[in-house]
């Protein structure tokens, strides 16, 4: 297929009418330009220069094609120069992932204070499962994934804040009236937990909700396909649920009673090593504040 290197050795040919002037013009060699030229001519499938050993002239082919060959190279020029302008236009955007809602919540503070400080930034949030969240962050379509997973072989790690594991009931469920509770009371209850597949969890408390399920029998349990439809049912009274107690998601009018026996579990964001921008590195910071303060 023609590319823009032939049509400048050819034009640059048709206007000197010497190959080593071409070259000169162009800062390559001569064989070069030969090449470009010999190559588009078999493309093209006709001859067009003359060529001896005294002179170069344009065939009547050659006439012709260089009218399309500075049209070709004008309209080129014209995209390239369009395309450039529409990169330039386009707002700075940030690709952010995570897991589910609860971290999206947590999130709105600090993203609300960036948009303040950075007028022409442009958030995109992806609320994906685990697998597909990091293969997001390998091939560059998020700039980081906020979890509770540890650093891999190419990413690096931000700690942003510690979370208690917590039972989460409605008011007036049998268990708020608990201060704090262990595994062993919420077996004795008859209540059901409700629980959604593991990609939709961070590996860290995937292992504690895993103990809180272990044992209790399919009556006792409600399997969720999203952890906003596990909440509806929390928050309805059907069933409890255990979730990481991180600032600033909780969802207003439930109950969140600790469960100490459980170490509280690091919530950080991962980011491909050697890539922390300023932008990202304000967000953490913004949110790193915001859940040490976590507003209402």
């Amino acid at each position: 297929m023609l590319n823009t290197t032939q049509l400048e050795c050819f034009l640059a040919v048709a206007n000197h009418l010497n190959f080593s002037r071409a070259a000169q013009e162009l800062h390559i060699t001569q064989p070069a330009v030969s090449h470009q030229i010999n190559t588009l001519e078999a493309e093209l499938e006709v001859k067009l220069f003359h060529r001896t050993s005294k002179s170069v002239r344009l065939t009547l082919a050659g006439h012709q094609f260089s009218q399309y060959a500075r049209e070709i190279l004008k309209l080129t020029g014209l995209s390239r120069a369009r395309m450039r302008q529409w990169r330039e236009e386009l707002p700075q955007r940030l690709g952010l992932g995570c897991r589910n809602f609860l971290v999206l919540r947590a999130l709105r503070q600090p993203l609300a204070k960036l948009r303040s400080e950075s007028p022409g930034l442009l958030p995109v949030l992806r609320q994906v499962p685990s697998a597909s969240l990091d293969h997001l962050l390998e091939e560059d379509d998020v700039q980081a994934i906020f979890t509770m997973q540890q650093a891999g072989p190419k990413t690096s790690r931000r700690r942003l804040a510690d979370c208690p594991v917590a039972c989460v009931c409605a008011p007036g469920h049998p268990l708020a009236g608990f201060e704090q509770l262990t595994l062993e009371q919420l077996n004795r209850q008859n209540g059901r937990i409700a629980s959604c597949p593991p990609p939709l969890y961070s590996q860290p408390f995937s292992e504690v909700l895993a103990q809180a399920l272990a044992g209790r029998g399919p009556d006792r349990m409600l399997f969720c396909d999203s952890l906003e439809i596990a909440c509806t049912l929390v928050e309805s009274g059907y069933a409890f649920t255990l979730l990481p107690d991180l600032p600033g998601a909780r969802l207003p009018g439930l109950r969140y009673i600790p469960m100490p026996q459980f170490q509280p579990l690091s919530f950080g964001a991962l980011y491909r090593t050697g890539s922390l921008t300023p932008t990202l590195k304000r967000l953490f910071t913004l949110l790193e504040g915001s859940l040490s303060d976590p507003q209402p």
